[in-house]
This record gives structure tokens, sequence and C-alpha cells, in this order.
């Protein structure tokens, strides 16, 4: 291996204009067909703003889309795992000419970018729910927003001339470029991505800690894009991974970024399409734990590290690393996975979801084999505020 590895595809893309590009087409813009991007767009277009979404650029044209639907590779043959496409409704469809120019805004009336309108096609938004994400259910939050597209997608390259204006985590929204710079300058060649939606308690520590015994560091990554209204708000949880690192973690060796992807729930394929974006960041390595980007019963505990099995690492390009779910054992005193502890299940202490959502609403502290105080109280002070 190579260090540091290459980008996804082999390198960054960049879709940002240049100063004369971006003055042409911000007075160009008023005149243009207009497309206002929903949450999950907007975070589609900083992705492929800063190279994160390497080696696109831009929406997914029909070949690409059938390709990765039915395959999990883009057209070339390149793993990817999730469609990254942008719907019109029907009736708004005509507006948008192929070979035209079509000028994205977000919901606050700024004008993000320009997309290159190469093809419109419609879609099966059944075959898309079913081959993505394992079901039709419109309960399914993924299916859900499928469902509530529009009929026809716009597919073609992008020209960025604003990046979206976040009000929240400046100092931990790194770009691709910027994290493999700051990984050079600590002259780490391995490094380990963890992503999260959730605060991180003593199994994800444990676990994050078997990993960095391997590597030169670790890239704590929470997701702060979209995701379900009961999950807990991003500015929570940041507060909870500040306060883990700050007390429990090597400084030196982690590193504590945020990611702007929405979430989609689509279980392993979201986990390749984890795994593959973090290799854009300058991950070498992956953790993928049990039921990954999950929701609900849609998918087995460890179906994502199953279909990991299904590529070759030359393909992926980042290696994954699978942990099976830890737990504290009684009887050895440490947290410890069912590979490595004699323990029988009355002898581990590993809580529901649900039950810490109980206690920390009643004000009561997890044990501490399960959550470190300090993450605790944080949230027991959140949900009282709720």
């Amino acid at each position: 291996m190579h260090f540091p590895l290459p980008p996804h595809g082999g390198e960054l893309i960049n879709t940002l204009a240049s100063a004369s590009e971006r003055e042409k087409w911000l007075q160009k813009a008023p005149s243009l067909p207009r497309l206002t991007l929903n949450e999950r767009e907007l975070s589609d277009i900083d992705m492929l703003a800063c190279g994160a979404l390497s080696p696109l650029k831009g929406f997914m044209g029909q070949a690409d889309y059938e390709s990765v639907v039915e395959k999990m590779r883009l057209a070339n043959g390149l793993v990817w795992s999730l469609p990254i496409t942008l719907s019109v409704k029907e009736e708004n469809a005509s507006k948008y000419e192929v070979d035209a120019d079509v000028a994205l805004y977000a919901p606050t009336g700024e004008c993000l970018a320009i997309l290159h309108v190469k093809e419109k096609y419609k879609y099966d938004k059944e075959r898309e729910a079913e081959k993505v994400y394992k079901t039709k259910e419109e309960k399914h939050p993924g299916v859900a927003a499928v469902y509530a597209q529009g009929p026809v997608y716009l597919g073609g390259p992008v020209t960025v001339l604003n990046r979206v204006k976040y009000d929240d985590f400046s100092e931990y929204r790194k770009d691709p470029a910027e994290l493999r710079k700051i990984f050079q300058e600590k002259k780490w060649r391995t490094i380990v991505g963890f992503q999260t939606r959730n605060p991180i308690h003593r199994a994800h520590e444990y676990i994050q800690k078997c990993a960095l015994e391997i590597v030169d560091g670790l890239l704590v990554h929470p997701l702060v894009g979209a995701t379900k209204s009961d999950d807990i708000p991003a500015a929570v949880r940041m507060k909870c991974y500040e306060a883990l690192l700050k007390n429990y973690y090597p400084l030196d060796r982690t590193y504590l970024s945020v990611f702007p992807a929405a979430m989609r729930y689509a279980g392993p394929r979201e986990a390749i399409f984890h795994a593959l974006v973090r290799k854009n960041y300058g991950c070498t390595h992956f953790i993928v734990g049990r039921d990954h980007a999950g929701v609900g019963s849609y998918y087995g505990t460890y179906e994502a590290q199953e279909l990991f099995d299904q590529f070759e690492l030359e393909d992926l390009g980042i290696l994954p690393l699978k942990f099976e779910n830890s737990f504290w054992c009684k009887r050895t005193g440490g947290m410890a996975t069912a590979k490595t502890s004699p323990s029988g299940p009355d002898e581990q202490v590993s809580l529901s979801g649900t039950k810490v959502r109980d206690m920390l609403r009643a004000g009561q502290l997890p044990p501490p084999e399960f959550s470190r105080p300090e993450v605790a109280k944080i949230l027991i002070e959140a949900m009282k505020g709720s």
C-alpha cells in the first residue's frame, strides 16, 4: 500500500467555480430555470462541492443510476452503493431541458450551483426502494423520502458557486483535502474512520480503541446532516463527543470532525457508502459494527459486514474492520464481545436504547459499564429541555 491512499476513483473532484466563472454564472442565474433544494439535496451539493462524493461530478445520469441500483457499481464498474440523484415533479419537468442549465437554490434564496442538464429520465420508485432499502414499506424513512420525490430525475455535472452556509460546528467542518493535510501534518499513515449518528457509549468506545491499537489515528466523524426527528440532535451529540474525547481518549491520536451527509438509513448499502466516502477524507480503515446505518428491523444484525465480503479489497480501496456487539463482562471485569468473553447473558451488561432513554428521561444515570457519566449528564440535561 502507498500512503496516503488515493481518493475513490483516483482524485478529489473539485466542482467549485473559479472566481471569474462564478461571477459569470451568478449574473446568468436569474434568467435560468430555478430549482430549490431540500435538506438532503443540500447535503449532497455540499459534498459534491468539496470532493467528498468523488468520483461524482454531479447528479447521476440514467446509466450510473441503473447500474448503482442493480449492481452497486457505477456504469464504469467502480463500486458505488447509493444513488445520488436530483428529482423534479412531473408537472415541472418540462421547464428543465436537456443540454440546458438549471440554477440550484438554497431555501434561503441563495444560488448555490448550476446544474448542466445532460439527461432527464423517469425511474421506478418501488424498484429503487426495494433494491436500495430492501423494502417497499413507506414507514422506512429512506423509502418515504423516495416516495415523496418527483418521478423525474435530472442528471448532469454541477458548477458550485457558493458553499452551503452552516451556522454550527464551524471549527469541525473540514473538507476532504483539509483532513488529508491535517493527517499528513500529524504523520498519520493509517487512519480509521468511525461513523455515528448517536452518542458514543462504552461499546462504541471499546471498538474504537481496539481499532486504534492497529492504526496511527482515529477519525471520529459524526453525521450532522438530516436525520429522523426522534434521533438525538447533532448539537447535543457534539457536546457528548467533546466531553468523551477530552476525558477518555488520547488527543494526539484522535481527531473529531463532522460529516455533512444526510442519513438515508439504507443499512448495508449505506455502510459501503460511508466507507467509500471516508476514503475520500483520507481514511485507510473503517469500522463496521452491528446494524450499521440501520433502522427498525429491516436489516440483519451483521448484514452490513456481510455485504463488504461481496467486494474485493482492491475494489473498495479501504479496509473494513468488523466488530461484534460489545458489552461489559461482569466475569472478566471489562468490555468484551462474544469472541473474547466466556460469560453468559446474565453476566453481560448491555442495555437497549429504549431502556437507556427511559432512564435518562427519569434523570437516572445509566450504569458506568454502559455509559460514561459525563455523556449521560449531557443527555439528561438535553432531555429535560425537550
